[in-house]
């Protein structure tokens, strides 16, 4: 996957189903490209390295970024792009004079500022909903969580989904949680960039409403089972 955000990955994924592509391979397109990146592969070595079980979150977070997005594609495949996705508010035409074609550079940007205002807004909210968590999360209630197996892994799962967090940068953030196991670590690593709440409001914006809860809850199972299975073998 090329390296691209978890936030430009959704409307990449939109153009990629309008272009003709497979939807629910668009789907696992857009789950992937944040995770398994060279880049965001590249931030996890480095934040790991010296600093615990440096290939179990290296290939761990590959493997299981792969894994889940194919999954999630398995999950809606079969369907066609009107079943996944919401209409495209701008209907892909763009008003332009008969008989004088358009500049590719002018419908570059045309979409590009269509995708921009259209996530913005989402994008505007979870940002506002993750700067007011991570302001009053109570911190020592996390660290007594951390004690717990199996709470553990739920609680970097959900702070991963509250802080919402840039992929390229989470493994650091990831690495400083040393109360908390390498499975809880690993759900932290590949939850976070596949679902957060700016995702889930782009989700809500861009996928039928029964399509964007299968992407958060398969996502979360698949997730959370194969944290857990580290959990035991790593213990």
């Amino acid at each position: 996957a090329f390296p691209i955000c978890e936030c430009g990955s959704v409307p990449v994924a939109r153009r990629l189903a309008a272009k003709g592509l497979m939807p629910s391979a668009a789907i696992t397109f857009m789950l992937a490209a944040p995770v398994v990146n060279p880049v965001v592969i590249a931030s996890t070595f480095v934040a790991y390295r010296g600093r615990g079980p440096l290939w179990t979150m290296v290939i761990g977070r590959f493997t299981l970024g792969m894994l889940t997005a194919i999954v999630v594609g398995w999950v809606l495949g079969g369907r066609t792009k009107d079943e996944l996705m919401k209409p495209d508010e701008h209907g892909g035409v763009e008003h332009v004079e008969v008989g004088r074609p358009e500049p590719r550079w002018r419908t570059f940007f045309v979409h590009l500022g269509n995708d921009f205002l259209f996530m913005g807004r989402f994008l505007l909210l979870g940002a506002t909903v993750a700067a007011l968590v991570q302001t009053f999360l109570p911190q020592d209630l996390v660290t007594s969580l951390a004690r717990v197996p199996f709470l553990s892994i739920l609680v970097m799962m959900g702070l991963a989904g509250l802080l919402s967090l840039c992929s390229e940068s989470d493994a650091f953030i990831a690495a400083s949680f040393v109360q908390f196991g390498p499975g809880a670590q690993l759900a932290f690593l590949v939850f976070g960039p596949m679902v957060d709440l700016k995702l889930a409001a782009i989700y809500a914006g861009t996928f039928r409403r029964g399509v964007a809860r299968a992407i958060i809850v398969t996502t979360a199972l698949v997730v959370f089972g194969a944290a857990l299975w580290v959990t035991v073998v790593a213990g």
